[in-house]
């Protein structure tokens, strides 16, 4: 039975996105003539309308940075709670921290060679996921040789070595509010590790194929996609159980949560589906999001290589290799994705991360996909790119919509 128990009632839901919306609009100084407009209610249209007004607009393409330093490919990254730094990760085994505001290198994790684990500090491997605590305290790192790092995430200093699983560590991620770790392998297994008594906890399995992607929210549960078994499950770690959810036709290779009962995913069969924790099937699959490439009759869909979520909002996005980062609006009730603009970026988009605030998008790019070496895009840059997000100002949508009213 897939359905579930919710803490919060749809009405109360509305309400807390809504204070949400307008505590960004406060941040962002649009005045008091907004607040009027947002007066807080539990009315859905009031809801909307905080929803409607956060419209977002596509950048402008002089506003995007490059910020370069990895040799390799980027596979993953993360951006600290605060919105200040970024932690990036390569096919040279580095991870780079940086400030975001200038663009500057605060600190290299070099990459060692094959066969120097004992001594080196740091990866020696591919680096394949990355993620951070809540509270920005600490960083887990995992790898093709199996490794789970965590580190100090203000100093960067190494604290411990997590070993266990038989495969690559292909997703890691922390309970929010808590520092709890999740991390998935292509050994087909999830482990639970406590980071504050570096410790293993437990193993749980159910997928048949390598695990791809992990997300977890604030619940004790964490969200997966199982590569070619063609399922996303639900994990609920109290009760050592799962749900099962059945979709696409190919291999699901990215997966994030938009909030605690939705989430988004992308496959190699180049559709972006959008799926609900009480429904066993997606809500909404978009297929070949990205387009097609080949030639004539043999056109293949571009595979879909990284998706990304604004935490608690309608706005998700997903990146492949057709130059273009796409941003989707989840339509009413999560039913379906509606395309809202694409951003042009050349090369493999390996990893997406919205900012807390929503601000900024960022994309971590390679001249290659970040598990293998099928295709290679020799003129795109590996690197970080900082797409600021910007939004339709209130007073545009009153007049629009006086104007439309007449």
């Amino acid at each position: 039975n897939v359905e579930e128990e919710f803490d919060e009632t749809p009405q109360e839901k509305k309400l807390r996105l809504a204070k949400l919306y307008l505590g960004q609009l406060r941040d962002e100084g649009k005045g008091r003539a907004t607040e009027n407009l947002l007066s807080i209610s539990t009315n859905p249209l009031h809801v909307s309308l905080c929803c409607h007004v956060l419209q977002l607009l596509p950048p402008d393409v002089s506003e995007i940075r490059l910020l370069r330093g990895h040799k390799l490919p980027v596979t993953c990254l993360v951006i600290t709670p605060d919105d200040q730094h970024v932690f990036s990760a390569s096919k040279d085994c580095s991870i780079i921290k940086w400030d975001v505001e200038s663009g500057e290198r605060l600190h290299i994790i070099a990459g060692g060679r094959k066969g120097t684990e004992d001594r080196h500090v740091g990866h020696t491997a591919h680096v394949l996921c990355m993620s951070i605590s809540s509270d920005g305290i600490y960083l887990a790192t995992g790898d093709m040789n199996k490794s789970i790092m965590i580190w100090e995430a203000a100093t960067c200093k190494h604290l411990y070595k997590f070993t266990g699983h038989r495969g690559p560590v292909s997703g890691l991620s922390f309970r929010r509010g808590t520092h709890d770790l999740y991390s998935a392998s292509h050994d087909r297994s999830i482990k639970v590790w406590n980071v504050d008594e570096n410790a293993y906890v437990e193993t749980l399995f159910g997928h048949q194929d390598v695990i791809t992607g992990l997300d977890s929210g604030s619940r004790e549960r964490c969200v997966t996609a199982g590569g070619r078994d063609r399922t996303v499950r639900v994990w609920k770690i109290a009760e050592e159980s799962q749900l099962v959810f059945h979709g696409n036709e190919g291999s699901i290779d990215c997966i994030q949560l938009i909030n605690e009962e939705h989430m988004i995913t992308g496959a190699d069969d180049g559709s972006v589906s959008l799926w609900s924790v009480n429904k066993k099937k997606p809500l909404s699959t978009v297929k070949a999001a990205h387009g097609r490439h080949g030639d004539s009759g043999l056109e293949q869909p571009y595979w879909v290589a990284a998706v990304a979520a604004l935490q608690n909002s309608d706005t998700v996005a997903s990146g492949s290799h057709n130059s273009k980062v796409q941003l989707w609006k989840c339509g009413q009730g999560f039913r379906h994705l509606e395309p809202l603009f694409s951003i042009p970026v050349n090369g493999f988009v390996n990893s997406l991360k919205f900012s807390s605030s929503g601000k900024f998008l960022v994309a971590g790019v390679g001249q290659e996909h970040r598990l293998g070496r099928w295709w290679r895009v020799k003129e795109a840059k590996n690197g970080l790119y900082i797409i600021p997000l910007k939004r339709q100002q209130p007073e545009q949508e009153e007049v629009n919509g006086e104007k439309n009213g007449e």
